[in-house]
């Protein structure tokens, strides 16, 4: 069951790859702890033949050394993190592949694979942890090309500057965030940035997607947290002047944000960081209804109160995740500082959601309930894997919606998602939480698992995201609060998205693409 694990699987290492055995005892759990049937556990297929490679018997000398076209590689490459991404990975079978796979040493390196592949009319896609859930890094760029290449930018890792006066780092993007937080943990810093891809995703992935962390409030975005970022682009470098504010025109930092790798390859990034926390306190609280529970915590930040942690779970996924197992909703805070004591919002917070009829389960200390929460959020990914190998449909979608539209928001796509899941696959459960938590409004965070029918599940799952995803666009939500757009997202973006802007971008693009190179399809429609 090993042979493909790298190329699909959440770990590097194919050691890590789930065996039969595992899943077959697991399969009873998930029968009781779900109420869904599971099926015998799949054996991965062996890698399918690739596309022959049109790209490396081209490269000239200099990239030639930093090319690898090992048919794995390929293949790692050419597929991102999503439901899609694992079905196809662990049937071997890939709808398109990159031709070979270069690795620059050097923003040199990045210029010379740019110029030459504009001369090629070959396609670069840039690829920082490849941990994209929209189809971002997928080589899906139509027929025009004459090869495509998976930029991959490894090599350039780590943190380069450490300015200790204003508090801010400069960092390269490819480092991942493990290696970001072990370097920065010697100066006594942290960029307190930790999404759930946290183990794989690179600070350059970060900054193109506009990514989000774990903490639901205050410095929730990478954009909170970018001061200058850097980027090469065909046209030539783009770098932003480090400064803590400006009103000096837009922001050409602003712009790259977002950008998901189709107007410059990032190749660095100052980020603002802080002091390590001195100051800890975690709570869980039981909420009758969830719509009960959205409530107190639109009071709590509406009272200036800012929990690092805020997140609402719905009483299905708290019993799930062992969080909750009474039938109600939780909610997880958690207060932290690295000067002032954090007693007193703590306590304002327990007498606020007390005051509205919650009850608390624990307070005060870390552990119990509120740590199986975040045991079971890091762990999502690889057990997500294992429930695809014994035959689950199993996926993410995410939106953000303001606080006067937000029981709609929420009741609409929950009925569209169980009309879909019933549909499609007969049976199945949507559980929802609040994994970020504004002023303004709020992020509501779907899951849904349902039983597949093997060799339909992609068919299957196309099915639902289309009748959710039509529903939080009806609604008035993002098509995507923190996911990005890439190849997914486009259909849906391109109802949410003001078409002068569309305009705006597509001009920029020539601008400073004009060869359309860079990740074709994503955000800007082809031609």
């Amino acid at each position: 069951m090993t042979a493909t694990y790298p190329v699909w699987g959440w770990a590097a290492d194919a050691k890590a790859a789930p065996t039969a055995e595992a899943l077959r005892e697991l399969a009873p759990l998930v029968r009781d702890q779900l109420g869904l049937p599971v099926q015998e556990p799949e054996t991965p297929a062996g890698l399918a033949e690739l596309p022959n490679d049109r790209v490396s018997a081209r490269l000239p000398a200099a990239l030639a050394e930093i090319a690898s076209a090992d048919p794995a590689d390929r293949a790692r490459h050419s597929l991102g993190r999503s439901y899609r991404d694992v079905v196809r990975g662990i049937r071997g079978t890939l709808d398109h592949a990159v031709d070979t796979v270069l690795r620059p040493r050097s923003e040199v390196e990045v210029t010379t694979i740019l110029d030459w592949c504009g001369d090629e009319r070959i396609a670069v896609i840039p690829y920082g942890g490849g941990t994209s859930v929209v189809g971002g890094v997928e080589p899906d760029v139509g027929p025009e090309w004459n090869g495509v290449v998976s930029l991959d930018l490894a090599h350039l890792a780590g943190v380069a500057e450490v300015d200790a006066v204003s508090r801010a780092v400069r960092v390269r993007a490819g480092t991942p965030g493990p290696r970001l937080e072990e370097e920065l943990k010697t100066h006594g810093l942290t960029a307190r940035f930790f999404p759930q891809s946290f183990e794989r995703s690179t600070v350059g992935g970060w900054v193109v997607t506009r990514a989000a962390g774990h903490f639901s409030t205050r410095l929730t975005h990478i954009d909170d947290l970018v001061e200058s970022v850097r980027a090469v682009t065909p046209a030539g470098l783009w770098e932003s002047r480090r400064l803590p504010g400006s009103g000096a025109g837009p922001s050409p930092d602003r712009l790259l944000l977002g950008s998901e790798g189709t107007l410059g390859v990032v190749t660095e990034a100052w980020l603002r960081v802080q002091p390590r926390p001195t100051h800890r306190w975690a709570a869980t609280l039981a909420a009758p209804t969830f719509a009960a529970g959205a409530a107190v915590v639109r009071a709590l930040v509406q009272a200036d109160l800012l929990p690092a942690a805020c997140r609402l779970i719905d009483a299905a996924e708290a019993a799930t995740t062992g969080t909750l197992a009474t039938g109600e909703a939780a909610l997880v805070l958690g207060f932290e500082s690295y000067g002032a004591p954090v007693d007193t919002d703590a306590e304002w917070a327990l007498a606020m959601c007390t005051d509205h009829g919650l009850r608390i389960v624990e307070a005060g200390a870390r552990g119990g309930s509120g740590e199986a929460w975040r045991s079971s959020f890091m762990r999502a990914p690889y057990i997500r894997e294992q429930l695809v190998l014994l035959g689950l449909v199993v996926e993410t979608f995410e939106t953000a919606i303001t606080w006067d539209r937000f029981d709609a928001l929420v009741e609409s796509v929950r009925e569209s998602a169980a009309r879909g899941i019933a549909q499609v696959c007969g049976a199945g459960r949507v559980t929802c939480r609040l994994t970020h938590v504004y002023a303004d409004g709020a992020a509501p965070y779907f899951t849904v698992m349902a039983p597949a029918r093997r060799g339909s599940e992609l068919a299957q799952w196309d099915d639902i995201k289309a009748a959710v995803s039509a529903a939080i666009i009806a609604a008035g939500g993002t098509i995507t609060h923190h996911h990005a757009v890439g190849r997914d997202h486009r259909r849906w973006y391109d109802v949410q998205r003001p078409e002068p802007f569309a305009l705006a971008i597509a001009a920029a693009k020539r601008a400073v693409d004009t060869k359309r190179i860079l990740n074709p399809g994503v955000l800007v429609p082809p031609g």
